[in-house]
């Protein structure tokens, strides 16, 4: 009998000890209860989730791989192809859509140049639509790498956020 094959992909020594810190959580026979987390630092170190270091993280997890895609697949904060520097996801459901989402979306598609789940030329933006973000009193709402939440985005605060990380993205050297 052959011994189980070891995914390709891995994580740093740093992400294993954050999942072990997040499986902790968790009584010893649910360490799969810690996938989303797993997922989360996987994604924080990789910049978006591969079929192998899903596998790895299945396997680490002791998982069937099918399950982890399955969690991956679900949830709209894990990128299942590379993205932007900045990735933008914009809140259209209808609260959302009622005080100006909408609008504000359409201005955000226009201002970037691209539709959703597109990425800009130079590698900076990525557009994701997003569905509630749990802040629909401080519509329209933005979340930025899945990190940062901006509130209240009008045209002149979205022209301004792109200005700001653009003006970021060529001081670091990252833009193309």
């Amino acid at each position: 009998m052959n011994a189980p094959s070891i995914p390709v992909a891995s994580l740093s020594p740093a992400s294993l000890a954050k999942i072990d810190n997040a499986v902790a959580k968790y009584p010893p026979d649910r360490k799969d209860s810690a996938v989303m987390a797993a997922l989360t630092i996987a994604q924080d170190e990789k910049g978006w989730l591969a079929t192998e270091t899903m596998d790895f993280v299945a396997q680490y997890l002791g998982m069937p791989p099918v399950a982890v895609y399955e969690v991956a697949t679900f949830y709209t904060m894990y990128n299942m192809k590379p993205v932007g520097k900045y990735k933008l996801t914009i809140c259209t459901n209808l609260p959302c859509a009622l005080q100006g989402a909408t609008h504000a979306a359409e201005h955000l598609k226009k201002a970037l140049g691209i539709g959703y789940n597109e990425t800009t030329a130079d590698g900076c933006f990525t557009l994701k639509e997003g569905e509630c973000m749990g802040a629909c009193g401080d519509a329209p709402v933005l979340l930025q790498n899945n990190k940062l939440m901006l509130c209240a985005m009008s045209p002149e605060k979205i022209d301004q956020l792109i200005g700001k990380l653009k003006m970021s993205s060529k001081e670091s050297g990252e833009a193309k």
